[in-house]
């Protein structure tokens, strides 16, 4: 009987001590002090990230550094702008070459323009026409002899005269535009009238630049009308034989020429 009683109290021990815990609870085998329940948890290590994923404080990291770099380039490229031994050297101005014209071979002829420069006298400098009877107009030399004369002798000559009013004058002159050096082309051609005559210029070249022939023009009875010391020259071309290269057909022309086209 004692034994059974025993029993029975252990038993209604056990029922007690489980109502008195909340149900779903495990049942607690070791007790926990608060200062270790107060303790956070430790920080659990970030999941790997994959290899085109880039962790965000990395991100900010570089774009910092891209800031920083941009912010560098734009300081270096603002100082090489304000450096002037930087700056690309300037391209030296382009000096037109030397014309025939102002040559010391040209011989100037009415009608031609030149200009006269006079050093530290502006008011005896100047552009100036050569009239058809060969002069030019100047302050003080009143009428100048410039047909005949080259560029450099007209220079000089014009030096020498205004020795007189200037301390010792510097002049250069220059012929702006050609007017004297011309040829004349009429009968059957694209264009009559006069052209312009250049250096070692042919009368196959000066047909070609009025146009060529016509379809009626005679091709072998072409001539050249020339003035030269007072006298009259009457010079045969034959076209036909120019154009298959006769080096006889290659006649020079001069100033004043005309070529006549029957």
């Amino acid at each position: 009987m004692k034994f059974c009683n025993l029993t029975i109290g252990a038993v209604l021990l056990s029922g007690v001590l489980c109502a008195q815990q909340p149900a779903g609870t495990p049942p607690t085998t070791a007790a926990v002090s608060p200062e270790k329940a107060a303790q956070p948890a430790p920080p659990q290590p970030a999941p790997p990230l994959k290899n085109d994923a880039v962790a965000p404080a990395d991100a900010n990291k570089s774009k910092d550094t891209g800031k920083a770099t941009d912010a560098k380039d734009t300081v270096k490229d603002t100082k090489d702008a304000k450096d002037p031994k930087d700056k690309a050297p300037e391209a030296a101005p382009v000096v037109p070459a030397a014309t025939d014209a102002n040559s010391e071979t040209y011989i100037i002829g009415p009608q031609d323009m030149v200009s006269v420069s006079v050093w530290k006298e502006p008011d005896l400098s100047g552009s100036l026409p050569v009239r058809p009877d060969g002069m030019i107009s100047m302050p003080l030399l009143h009428d100048v002899e410039a047909a005949g004369f080259t560029p450099m002798q007209l220079s000089t000559d014009i030096a020498t005269r205004l020795k007189k009013f200037v301390n010792d004058p510097q002049v250069s002159v220059v012929v702006t535009s050609i007017n004297s050096q011309r040829v004349f082309i009429l009968g059957e051609v694209g264009h009559q009238g006069p052209l312009p005559l250049n250096a070692g210029m042919t009368a196959l070249q000066a047909i070609a630049t009025a146009g060529g022939l016509s379809p009626f023009a005679n091709q072998k009875k072409i001539y050249i009308l020339r003035a030269e010391n007072g006298t009259k020259q009457k010079i045969p071309f034959n076209y036909k034989k120019a154009l298959k290269g006769d080096e006889k057909q290659n006649i020079a022309l001069k100033s004043n020429d005309t070529i006549v086209v029957p």
